[in-house]
């Protein structure tokens, strides 16, 4: 089975039943329930990358009998030397898995893993489901969706906000959405790899909540930039700037985090640049269809591919900083 291209426009161990929700309470975050429901017995995990790794690692720890794979086997290998199983295609994971959980790069990626040749979807059927935590936009995530779905198995999009650091402690935030039944039996796996739940209701919600937030994130993150040249500009010292800011009303654990290597020019990688750059392309493509002006964000973008440009894709993406450094060089040599 083939998808068609994207439109245009477990048995646990105790500690992992036991560890403790520590989401603030919210009509939108699913409580925990008094009894947990049965998770299931074997877990898939597709595309072990720098988020993907971390995620399945948590897994293993907590003792999830898993299967695992990657188009490049030897990032599995740290995996499987810790215990998980390995299968050469994304079809053979889901046939031999109960539930799979996916974690690509990006939307064609998420995509062909599952509906491409070998692709997840031909391993499914009734009984079974499907978690893609990648962040794709609204209409991938209801192709992929309905593709599983036509299976008879169930679908869950379930993207996450947090980056490297946050997915190797197990405190992501999972924005998900899709079949309830499928949520509530990946609760508790879900407790293991992050600290907070959402469930937003129908399918293409999770994603659009994923690419708002990450819509932020990257404008902020351009504006930090701005703000820690134009403070060595005018002859205060940047290291103060961080200080400040991490202790006044704007205060986020990003500036905190990333100020004092982007002062030194360092920017090792947690988020990579071009997938924030994809993340802004998204969001501003979604809120085009709903005739929702974005102009900062915009702008944001526009460094972005400037910083990819100078070929700072794969470092993370406080490396945007460098497209308004060599705005200012070029405004100098005029």
């Amino acid at each position: 089975m083939f998808c068609s291209h994207i439109p245009h426009h477990l048995n646990l161990a105790p500690m992992m039943i036991m560890k403790r929700f520590s989401a603030p309470i919210s009509s939108y975050v699913s409580p925990r329930a008094e009894a947990i429901t049965e998770p299931p017995a074997r877990v898939g995990f597709l595309g072990i990358g720098i988020m993907g790794s971390p995620m399945a690692n948590n897994l293993l720890k907590a003792g999830v009998d898993l299967t695992v794979w990657n188009r490049t086997k030897s990032k599995c290998d740290p995996l499987i030397n810790l215990g998980a199983k390995y299968k050469p295609s994304p079809e053979e994971v889901t046939a031999s898995c109960d539930v799979t959980f996916a974690m690509l790069a990006d939307p064609q990626s998420a995509l062909d893993v599952a509906c491409g040749k070998h692709g997840a979807v031909n391993g499914m059927g009734p009984g079974k489901g499907y978690v893609d935590v990648s962040t794709v936009d609204g209409d991938t995530s209801k192709l992929i969706s309905g593709h599983i779905k036509s299976t008879g198995a169930l679908f869950l999009e379930a993207p996450v906000s947090g980056s490297k650091k946050p997915a190797e402690d197990g405190q992501l935030i999972f924005l998900t959405a899709g079949d309830k039944n499928l949520y509530e039996t990946v609760a508790s796996l879900l407790d293991v790899m992050g600290k907070s739940k959402f469930y937003l209701g129908d399918v293409g919600n999770g994603a659009a909540m994923k690419l708002v937030v990450n819509m932020i994130m990257g404008s902020m993150m351009a504006s930090f930039s701005e703000g820690l040249l134009l403070s060595e500009k005018v002859g205060l010292d940047p290291d103060v700037l961080v200080q400040v800011v991490s202790q006044g009303a704007i205060s986020a654990p990003m500036y905190s985090t990333k100020g004092p290597s982007m002062i030194q020019s360092l920017y090792p990688t947690a988020f990579p640049l071009k997938h924030q750059q994809k993340d802004l392309r998204l969001a501003l493509g979604l809120a085009e269809s709903v005739s929702q002006s974005t102009p900062i964000a915009a702008a944001a973008n526009e460094l972005y591919k400037v910083a990819k440009s100078h070929g700072l894709s794969d470092q993370d993406f406080s490396a945007v900083i460098e497209a308004l450094k060599s705005k200012f060089q070029h405004s100098e040599t005029k």
